[in-house]
């Protein structure tokens, strides 16, 4: 059984993959389990590869969502990210770390995508 707050994010994730869409991203993968991490979403776009962290509230009272990628969680990203592009052999691409922030729930939630949201360095 999918917890409500799980259904919610799932929303939000599939709001954000259709933006993407919408902008000419090709979905290479979602949800991947990597050992360092999660990767929300993998999307391409000619030479880019884009890891897209999803972020998601349901009012913007509390702010932006994408000011919750902490610096934790963006090197978590990073990780997943290098053992993806390892396993998959994808040694020639140009790399970018994305997040999708999302505001509101259901289909009424609004995208914004903030692409070269923040870079490897630690």
């Amino acid at each position: 059984m999918v917890s409500a707050r799980r259904a919610v994010g799932d929303e939000a994730e599939q709001l954000a993959v259709e933006h993407l869409e919408r902008e000419g991203y090709l979905i290479r993968d979602r949800n991947v389990t990597c050992r360092r991490g999660e990767l929300d979403v993998v999307a391409e776009k000619g030479e880019v590869l884009a890891f897209v962290e999803v972020r998601m509230r349901s009012t913007a009272v509390w702010g932006d969502p994408s000011m919750t990628v902490t610096h934790a969680k963006q090197r978590k990203v990073v990780l997943a990210a290098h053992e993806y592009c390892q396993r998959h052999r994808l040694f020639a691409r140009v790399i970018r770390f994305d997040v999708a922030s999302v505001v509101g729930k259901g289909r009424e939630g609004q995208v914004e995508h903030i692409i070269d949201a923040f870079d490897a360095g630690f």
